[in-house]
């Protein structure tokens, strides 16, 4: 089997990006199952494998793609200046060069010579100090990528939730609250389930907006008026939706283990007990796009860089999951394609008889 190209972008330098990244690749399994390339600088990357105290660690510094040493950790230098180094501290040069990573990784993507892409944890003050215009990754990548849909799903082995309005105010949620924003979610997060996960008949339970799911319009109606009825829609269609349930209620009775997926409403709504019940190992997935991103569940941990005291666990469990993902895909077309040649075939064949007898 041929090994799976991984990308992966190094997110902010002062943070504990490297870091977990280093301590991931540092292992013959890993090596054996992929071939990681390491989008930023071999000066940088010889920093932070410093700190973390690995002298077995070897890689491969590459000028571009174009020579990718299958048997080895690469490093593609998209940069060639000195870079200041602050640990701990979100800084412009910080944004600058989680950017610059990132945008070499996806246009490698977006030319085919990655299989998947992982990437490093950025800080969103030090992005808009490097003017990133995007809230975070999830939208950078969408737009990026011509795509028109996307579900931020946050993912621990059986428990999947994804959030139907990202990273906006609190206040501004209610009003992005559209039936068709939760049909459209819950269409993704259907096809995610079935293409991404192997699930061929996905369960998913879905969030009320309002405490209580609004109690029967006591505390608003957007249950009522909004979720409900799109509920109603996709399940006429066949999908295996219930809800809206009340998001304190269905956490703390333990419900959501009967449940392939989850949406919430909103983000905090979502990763908070998904973070209690996962934090340290749980996986962001960016569902609905053509190609797989994962990244870990934590951010930069500004106070843990330099000090090698960072768990490498959900950056593990992110590239396991990039690799997953990519075999559960390609057999998904696989069975597609195979489908379709056995349907048309049966069909050539159906017009090819003669006439029956009359």
């Amino acid at each position: 089997m041929e090994k799976l190209k991984i990308g992966i972008s190094i997110g902010d330098i002062n943070g504990i990006g490297l870091e977990v990244i280093l301590k991931t690749l540092n292992h013959e399994r890993i090596q054996e199952t992929c071939v990681p390339i390491i989008y930023g600088s071999s000066k940088v990357v010889s920093y932070h494998k410093n700190i973390t105290g690995i002298d077995d660690f070897h890689f491969q510094p590459l000028k571009s793609t174009e020579r990718i040493h299958t048997g080895k950790v690469n490093v593609v230098n998209c940069w060639d200046e000195v870079v200041n180094i602050t640990l701990g501290q979100a800084t412009e040069d910080g944004g600058k060069y989680a950017f610059l990573s990132l945008e070499k990784a996806v246009s490698d993507l977006k030319h085919g010579i990655l299989d998947a892409l992982v990437t490093g944890p950025i800080n969103k003050k030090a992005m808009q100090m490097a003017s990133f215009p995007y809230p975070g990754h999830t939208e950078y990548l969408t737009t990026q990528m011509g795509e028109s849909e996307s579900l931020m799903m946050m993912v621990n082995g059986g428990l999947r939730i994804g959030v139907a309005t990202n990273h906006i105010p609190l206040k501004d949620v209610a009003n992005s609250i559209t039936k068709e924003l939760i049909t459209t979610k819950l269409k993704v997060m259907a096809h995610t389930l079935k293409k991404d996960f192997g699930i061929d008949r996905p369960t998913i339970a879905v969030l009320g907006l309002n405490p209580h799911a609004s109690d029967g319009s006591i505390f608003g109606d957007e249950e009522e008026k909004i979720i409900r009825p799109a509920i109603v829609q996709l399940k006429k269609g066949g999908m295996i939706i219930n809800g809206p349930f009340p998001a304190d209620g269905f956490f703390g009775s333990s419900q959501f283990k009967k449940y392939d997926a989850i949406l919430a409403m909103y983000h905090d709504q979502g990763l908070i007990p998904f973070k209690t019940l996962s934090f340290g190992s749980g996986v962001n997935f960016t569902a609905g796009l053509s190609f797989i991103r994962t990244s870990p569940d934590h951010g930069t941990a500004y106070d843990l860089a330099g000090q090698n005291a960072a768990d490498p666990s959900s950056f593990r469990n992110a590239l396991f999951l990039a690799i997953d993902v990519s075999r559960n895909r390609k057999e998904y077309f696989e069975n597609r394609e195979n489908a379709l040649v056995k349907k048309n075939k049966l069909k050539s064949e159906n017009d090819g008889d003669p006439a029956p007898f009359e």
